[in-house]
């Protein structure tokens, strides 16, 4: 939350340049409150497990969230149960023809990074999503193949296939202290990456609208600022539980894939040890940080977004 100061106090300029939350005292007194709309577009295959996953983290900053749950109109996931599905997802179509706003969505990754973007069944819907969040959304949050498929759309820049899949916790470099989103950042911090393609820092660094957050020598990109279309872009999994990568891991091997040991994710790299948890402050951080630049620009009328 802010720190509501008297805009000629020093301290102002001083915390304003650190990006400390700070609030003029005629902005404070002018505010309207009221919950913030936020809704998850679910493209993973285990609804229930990642509901939770961003649930957990964009509910525990002091807002009222108002959670909404969305799903392609007419992709049928196998891994839910229908009865969840019908229960507390709505598609797409029924969202768009309802005409309603929101102040935040996030749209996850997908197990199909082996597909060129125009080969997914739902990528001409997901196209109109990327277009409706112009007018409808305040803030879009693109996760792993989420951000992918909407820096591509926005901006044409190419996902390419690894030689190898990048797995495991890895390091990565606080690239804008100074960003909002990244308030109270280390200057290094650890996230989970479980992906089979990458996005290339120089096709990020020759767009001028980009602004690079999070970047790693072993795994490139990770977090990028679209400023001009309100959005994020993720490419890796600050939401991940402690034991997923264990659960993809342990799922390949059981299958009989090739996969390799997540790097730097278990103790000695020993795969009978729990692994430990090194990413679960900066999710909390990123998300919240989030929520918070959400609340301080967001209109308190929501048909006035994308306007």
């Amino acid at each position: 939350m802010p720190i509501t100061l008297p805009e000629t106090l020093p301290a102002f300029d001083v915390l304003s340049a650190e990006g400390v939350m700070v609030m003029g005292e005629g902005r404070a007194k002018s505010q309207e409150i009221r919950p913030l709309r936020i809704a998850l577009l679910n493209l993973m295959p285990k609804k229930i497990q990642t509901e939770n996953q961003f649930a957990r983290l964009i509910g525990a900053t002091p807002l009222q969230i108002d959670f909404q749950l969305i799903r392609m109109s007419e992709h049928q996931t196998k891994n839910t149960a229908a009865e969840h599905m019908e229960q507390f997802y709505r598609p797409f179509n029924a969202v768009k023809a309802s005409g309603e706003k929101f102040d935040g969505l996030i749209i996850t990754g997908a197990p199909i990074e082996h597909l060129p973007f125009d080969e997914v069944t739902y990528w001409d819907e997901l196209k109109e999503v990327f277009a409706w969040t112009q007018t409808h959304v305040h803030s879009t949050f693109g996760v792993c193949w989420g951000g992918m498929a909407m820096i591509n759309h926005f901006h044409g820049v190419q996902k390419y296939p690894l030689g190898h899949k990048a797995f495991g916790l890895f390091q990565q470099d606080n690239l804008a202290p100074n960003s909002p989103y990244l308030r109270g950042f280390s200057d290094q911090c650890y996230i989970p990456v479980s992906r089979w393609t990458e996005m290339r820092q120089s096709e990020i660094d020759a767009v001028p609208d980009l602004i690079p957050l999070l970047g790693s020598d072993e795994t490139g990109p990770c977090l990028v600022q679209d400023p001009k279309h309100r959005a994020l872009y993720i490419f890796n999994h600050f939401e991940y539980d402690t034991g997923t990568l264990l659960e993809e891991y342990q799922r390949d091997v059981e299958a009989g894939k090739e996969i390799i040991l997540p790097k730097h994710y278990f103790p000695d790299d020993n795969p009978a040890l729990r692994p430990i948890n090194r990413w679960r402050s900066h999710a909390h951080l990123l998300y919240g940080n989030w929520i918070n630049e959400i609340y301080q620009t967001t209109y308190y009328d929501l048909d006035k977004i994308g306007s």
